[in-house]
């Protein structure tokens, strides 16, 4: 019976270090816990690092696009597109249609059928023109942005809805002043602005740049008449100032007085992205570069006017 209980001893006592040997306890279980989450903190920078990489590359490229269609366009042409195509009155006021330069370029983004269901004779907001305007292209869309595909162009009396248009991430270079009938830039209203007139050289001339919504909604579409821009003023996302442009600042932006490009303290109107540390522009001759937000304001609207006349040594100093 004594040699029974020790045996029975002996088979508990086998037991326990078996089930010991089997699990973990509390805190062996809380350490590797402890070391998965540190490990996560140190993997997910150089995830985010690395799909924001990819972010931008895709939008390096969208613009690589744009700027090969417009010059596609100019070699067709002979001209470039008008920022956006209006009518006017006697005091200037727009009467439309309004559709802007990234409409214009649609054939030669391989988006023909697209261009086909507008009506480019009739307004914007015509209903003919309707779902058309509302077609989200990703070729206007940059990938680190969550945008909605559309959005409401809102007329400057009554606040009233005119019209849905569809979302767009990129504006063409209006100049150095406020959008609307005659830039220093490439792009203004029923702008034909020829290869001679970039006398500043097409490698130094911006053509177009990205702008968050954060900053200002854009659209491909065009100017719609009536219409105004401004940023919502229940968004409290700490970009830009609240300040009401006119809807030419839809297709267009500029540079802003003493401005860097994606300056967090700008106007709706101007050039912003979330890649960190700077915006991507395209420029006359089709190359695409990321201007950082640290560089002199100068320096950048020497680069946003086509015929001014600075020296500007080489792309490094950009």
């Amino acid at each position: 019976m004594h040699i029974a209980h020790c045996q029975s001893l002996t088979n508990m006592q086998r037991s326990h270090r078996a089930a010991r040997l089997a699990g973990f306890t509390l805190i062996e279980l809380l350490a590797v816990i402890a070391i998965i989450g540190l490990l996560i903190a140190l993997l997910l920078p150089a995830v985010q690092s690395a799909r924001e990489a990819a972010r931008r590359s895709q939008c390096t490229n969208n613009l690589k696009q744009i700027g090969l269609a417009l010059e596609n366009y100019e070699s067709y042409k002979k001209v470039f597109p008008s920022g956006y195509v209006s009518q006017y009155t006697a005091n200037g006021t727009d009467t439309g249609p309004g559709w802007g330069w990234a409409t214009l370029i649609l054939p030669m983004l391989e988006e023909t059928a697209l261009a086909n269901q507008l009506n480019l004779n009739l307004p914007i907001e015509n209903a003919a023109n309707s779902p058309a305007i509302t077609t989200p292209l990703s070729e206007y869309l940059c990938p680190s942005e969550e945008r909605e595909p559309v959005w409401a162009a809102m007329s400057q009396s009554g606040g009233t809805k005119i019209c849905d248009v569809a979302e767009a991430a990129y504006v063409a270079m209006f100049g150095t002043t406020e959008p609307g009938i005659d830039g220093n830039g490439m792009f203004f209203r029923n702008s034909t602005v020829h290869v001679r007139e970039i006398t500043d050289g097409s490698t130094q001339t911006i053509a177009a740049g990205e702008r968050a919504d954060v900053l200002g909604e854009a659209t491909w579409v065009g100017s719609v008449t009536g219409a105004y821009l401004a940023p919502d003023p229940l968004d409290n996302d700490g970009i830009g100032i609240f300040e009401q442009e006119e809807g030419s600042t839809m297709v267009l932006g500029q540079s802003g007085e003493g401005k860097s490009p994606g300056d967090p303290t700008g106007e709706p109107d101007m050039f912003y992205s979330l890649h960190p540390g700077g915006v991507n522009f395209v420029f006359a001759d089709g190359h695409v570069t990321f201007l950082m937000n640290t560089m002199d304001p100068q320096l950048f609207q020497a680069l946003c006017i086509r015929a001014g006349g600075e020296v500007i040594a080489d792309e490094s100093s950009f």
